[in-house]
């Protein structure tokens, strides 16, 4: 019997590449008929390294040239973190599949273990490149400064480890996932700092037509996780924020519901609002669009216009 080629697009960064591989892996566990292959394709978000992440736009930064390419035919699916992957698809392609989520929350790494963010020395310097990060952490801590840092993971640590700051923040799901758990110096409870809509997850983009590939997705794919990303991608969309916006969020599904934990932040961090609701597993679209209501209506659309007016 002839093997069912299958191309998947993805980034080249390390992470990327896990991610990919990962991917490829799970599938032809399940269908020993696949032969897969890994296409690196370069985004917006790789070339430019020079600027902030929110000086450069963020619509499809990482995810627009392999998006490209599946529009193309040239690929058969795009794995992406599901954290950059935009809330509005271009016509055409379809979020085929989610992963069982990974441990959601952000890490700090410092100099010395069992740092945390309210022991940080007074102005301490802590580097991130995410607005979301830096106004939660300056809500909790208004003297630390803070510098932006871009690059993949490894890179990231490295700059690190040269540099006289006193910390950095990362997601956990990245830094475990490419085996530098020996850097990190404490977890960050969601409780302080909620992570990035969709973190954790990864996210697989296919055409929508392309039933074929589609009908093999579903054997990764992971349906609680779904509907917790769901919930969180609803509420983005409603808020009409991209990823370069301080808006963070965590759906949890429990036995008596969804449960949607999610702020809006001003750039520092002097304003915050944050609500929690409980809403149906069965519709966590609903749920994203109610809190996103709530959160604008308590004040969170002035920061968000203030935000776009001075982008």
């Amino acid at each position: 019997m002839n093997k069912r080629k299958l191309i998947i697009g993805s980034r080249g960064s390390e992470l990327a590449l896990w991610q990919a591989n990962f991917i490829k892996k799970q599938l032809e566990k399940v269908d020993k008929n696949l032969e897969i292959e890994i296409k690196i394709i370069r985004t917006k978000g790789d070339r430019i390294l020079n600027k902030s992440l929110s000086r450069i736009g963020d619509k499809g930064l990482f995810t627009k040239e392999i998006e490209n390419e599946l529009i193309k035919g040239t690929i058969d699916l795009a794995v992406h973190s599901l954290k950059d992957l935009q809330t509005e698809l271009p016509d055409g392609l379809m979020l085929a599949a989610v992963t069982k989520r990974y441990p959601v929350e952000d890490v700090l790494i410092a100099r010395k273990k069992r740092t945390t963010i309210e022991s940080l020395r007074e102005g301490a310097v802590v580097a991130t490149g995410s607005l979301r990060r830096k106004a939660q952490l300056l809500h909790l801590r208004p003297d630390i400064k803070i510098v932006d840092l871009r690059g993949n993971v490894p890179t990231r640590i490295n700059k690190f480890l040269e540099s006289d700051w006193d910390a950095i923040i990362l997601a956990r799901a990245g830094v475990e996932r490419l085996n530098l758990k020996k850097y990190i110096s404490s977890f960050i409870p969601t409780e302080k700092i909620l992570p990035a809509v969709g973190q954790g997850a990864l996210g697989i983009e296919v055409k929508e037509n392309n039933k074929e590939v589609i009908k093999i997705l579903q054997s990764i794919h992971d349906f609680d996780t779904y509907v917790e990303t769901a919930a969180e991608r609803s509420m983005l969309k409603s808020l009409e924020g991209g990823c370069q916006v301080p808006i963070g969020a965590y759906a949890k599904k429990e036995s008596n519901g969804l449960y949607l934990d999610a702020v809006v932040a001003s750039l520092d961090g002097t304003i915050t609002f944050r609500k929690k609701m409980r809403g149906s597993s069965a519709k966590p679209e609903a749920l994203g669009k109610k809190l996103a209501k709530d959160l604008l209506r308590a004040g969170a659309r002035k920061i968000l216009s203030d935000i776009k007016s001075n982008g």
